[in-house]
């Protein structure tokens, strides 16, 4: 359960990030502000990149199930931040995603990459 809870707070914490750093981008760009929002954007987006590989599996699985963790994150930051209130449709969508995300993270497997392997077990960086 701690091993869970730990890769749902990664996959919170890299969304935050990239949606985060994304919006500075934004608002350099389509906005009119300052550089230095864009160049901290940059900061965060790079970030962003290093997150994920604490995750306790591998990279396929966790960007898949990333992608869904992004789109509710999404729909949240457009609705907290921009304003934006999802509808229903927004909110089925969201929670289908997330749904996807405990299915492909989550879910017993056979194999040695299962959510129980800690970062630090070689099978997942890979060495033998």
């Amino acid at each position: 359960m701690h091993q869970t809870l730990l890769s749902i707070g990664y996959f919170l914490l890299a969304g935050l990030m990239e949606i985060g750093g994304g919006y500075l981008v934004w608002l350099w760009l389509r906005e009119g502000r300052s550089i230095w929002l864009a160049l901290l954007g940059a900061v965060v987006l790079v970030g962003y990149g290093v997150v994920p590989t604490l995750q306790p599996t591998h990279f396929g699985r966790v960007y898949a199930a990333y992608g869904g963790v992004f789109v509710a994150l999404s729909v949240l930051w457009g609705w907290g931040i921009d304003g934006h209130r999802p509808d229903r449709w927004d909110t089925l969508g969201a929670l289908l995603c997330v749904a996807g995300v405990a299915v492909i993270m989550y879910m017993p497997r056979g194999d040695d990459l299962a959510p129980a392997v800690t970062p630090n077990d070689r099978s997942v960086q890979g060495t033998p």
